[in-house]
């Protein structure tokens, strides 16, 4: 049951990031974010069982917010998806004990990330 936070971050971040950006730019940059914050989320609960998949898995994440971050246009947008991005990198799933704690420490740093960036989009 450790996804459900996950699982809600992502819905709270979809409902939250699409319901108006200002400008076009960061519109697009709301909607990025919030697309690969609920593609890596539900990736990462998905390998909780493959710790190296789901190291994969975060790294990939965290390359994809890096490239949002750089589009975004808006200073408080980029430096939190680029936190995210770097608690993404920090992560180590050696094991399938690390991998449980790396599901929940996402399922935390998504949900800041979404309260963030959903400011900043409204």
């Amino acid at each position: 049951m450790r996804f459900i936070p996950l699982a809600a971050a992502s819905a709270i971040g979809l409902t939250l990031l699409t319901t108006g950006c200002s400008t076009v730019d960061k519109a697009q940059a709301c909607i990025e974010a919030n697309k690969v914050i609920s593609e890596t989320g539900a990736k990462v609960a998905s390998l909780a069982n493959d710790p190296k998949a789901m190291e994969k898995a975060l790294e990939d994440g965290a390359a994809k917010l890096e490239d949002v971050a750089n589009t975004a246009g808006n200073t408080t947008l980029n430096e939190a998806l680029q936190k995210l991005a770097d608690n993404f990198k920090k992560l180590n799933v050696n094991n399938a004990n690390e991998a449980v704690d790396a599901t929940q420490k996402v399922a935390n740093d998504t949900a800041q990330a979404v309260k963030t960036i959903a400011q900043e989009c409204t």
